[in-house]
């Protein structure tokens, strides 16, 4: 679905339709697998619910997992088509996505407001962190 693109993106072409929602959203399964690919290290237990950093036209926004959205699709806020050029949704559209450091980057920049709302991956969520239930 998503191609490497750039040293910053990796590129893909989903249908983008409006959602009356605060947030963007795809299908739940379809982002805990780019999620995992694309922002999980491999070390440790990594959340694959964080939201992927997202670029359509000029604009980046999070994109939260939702299994009513249907696969290959991206629900973006009607607010922020707004200001695009997508006429007639759903269409079929290029979106970037922001490579694991590009992400940690524009969180950096605190863009949207996002940066309150979530992080890529949780430093507590590491080798170095022992399970509770088992000790390890």
């Amino acid at each position: 679905m998503f191609e490497a693109f750039s040293g910053s993106y990796y590129l893909g072409r989903l249908y983008v339709t409006p959602t009356s929602g605060d947030h963007a959203r795809m299908e739940r399964t379809q982002h805990e697998r780019i999620n995992e690919a694309v922002y999980a290290t491999g070390d440790g237990i990594e959340r694959l619910d964080t939201p992927l950093v997202m670029k359509l036209e000029t604009g980046h926004f999070p994109v939260h997992g939702d299994e009513a959205v249907p696969t290959n699709t991206l629900a973006v806020p009607e607010s922020f088509l707004e200001g695009t050029r997508i006429r007639n949704p759903p269409t079929l559209r290029e979106v970037f996505l922001a490579r694991r450091e590009r992400a940690k980057q524009l969180l950096g920049f605190g863009f949207g407001g996002v940066r309150e709302q979530w992080e890529l991956p949780d430093p507590r969520w590491s080798d170095d962190t022992e399970d509770e239930e088992t000790g390890t």
